[in-house]
């Protein structure tokens, strides 16, 4: 049993990421279904498919980013922040900013999943979730 999916979540990417895969599997939850939509969006990962949606073993499947001559990967790093022990919340004016807003920080607010630049755009703070760049 994991008692932190999203860690577990993070580090099958990182694991995944270190060993050049092209896709990584991983069980999905409604909170790990938005981290992925919102890497999608920001162009962190290739694309990624819900498989076996309504039934009791859920996955979700992401199409790792690599570019194309020097094989690097489009994230160079995935880091937790909130964890079940240690809960991080912040205020809108606290905010965090990742490689001085090149990177994103994930939040999770009373409106929903999202970043901190969306969130400061909201005026909205809440949990920090992670730190991606």
């Amino acid at each position: 049993m994991v008692t932190d999916p999203i860690a577990d979540y993070l580090t099958r990417m990182r694991n995944a990421i270190a060993a050049k895969h092209r896709v990584v599997e991983i069980p999905a939850s409604n909170l790990k279904k938005e981290i992925t939509k919102i890497l999608f969006e920001k162009g962190y990962i290739l694309n990624y498919k819900f498989e076996n949606e309504g039934s009791h073993n859920q996955s979700i499947k992401i199409a790792l980013k690599y570019h194309p001559v020097t094989k690097i990967s489009a994230i160079s790093e995935l880091k937790r922040v909130s964890s079940p022990g240690l809960r991080r919340y912040v205020s809108v004016d606290e905010l965090p900013r990742v490689l001085n807003g090149l990177g994103i920080a994930i939040i999770s607010t009373s409106k929903g999943l999202m970043t901190d630049k969306e969130a400061r755009t909201l005026n909205v703070g809440g949990e920090v979730i992670c730190y991606i760049s």
